[in-house]
């Protein structure tokens, strides 16, 4: 397992200090455990942390992100339930610690979110993970969602963009129909017909 270097990932530097702005807009003070479990590499340390009962969010998302980026996957459940969380910033983190974590689970969970349509307006970061995975799950999935987004009067447009963008990426030819399908779409269409390109031009 790797150790996380601070200085060679924003990610987590980013993390730590959206936290930090996160207990302080609370009116809290920002606790000195805080700043030791942000430092620590004991990776026994960081799994207490993670399943030790009433812990905050913020401890439990830094162990957890921790353990992930260090390839230990004891981190996947609690990485892909903030995966799924409401806050966008929360599931950027996940998805990143996720794909460094390099766990064989992770494109199947992140196809699973991406495809509940009950939880479809945090489906953005799942795609988006999906992509980047390029696991045998990424297109069956990618095309499923888009074709749920093609819908008449759909309005998480966003999440459909990302898949168009992705399957493009993907280069399956698989992606083809529904992305045809999509070249109508006002706010679809441009992007579907540069991901028919890249299609195209895939060897």
């Amino acid at each position: 397992m790797e150790m996380l270097d601070d200085r060679s990932d924003p990610e987590f530097c980013s993390m730590i200090d959206r936290l930090r702005e996160e207990i302080r807009n609370a009116d809290e003070e920002v606790p000195a455990a805080f700043t030791e479990l942000a430092r620590t590499t004991d990776h026994e340390e960081l799994h207490r942390v993670l399943t030790a009962p009433g812990r905050p969010l913020w401890a439990r998302e830094i162990a957890a992100y921790r353990l992930g980026v260090a390839g230990d996957r004891r981190a996947f459940e609690a990485l892909v339930l903030l995966l799924n969380h409401r806050d966008p910033e929360r599931c950027v983190s996940a998805a990143h610690a996720l794909t460094r974590l390099g766990d064989p689970r992770t494109a199947r969970a992140a196809a699973a979110l991406a495809t509940n349509e009950l939880r479809v307006a945090y489906a953005l970061l799942p795609v988006r993970l999906l992509t980047a995975l390029r696991a045998p799950e990424s297109v069956p999935a990618l095309v499923t969602v888009l074709e749920r987004r093609l819908l008449a009067g759909d309005p998480h447009w966003r999440v459909g963009l990302a898949c168009v963008e992705g399957l493009g990426a993907l280069g399956d030819p698989l992606a083809r129909e529904v992305l045809e399908a999509a070249l109508p779409h006002p706010r679809l269409g441009r992007a579907a017909e540069r991901s028919l390109t890249l299609l195209s031009s895939a060897p």
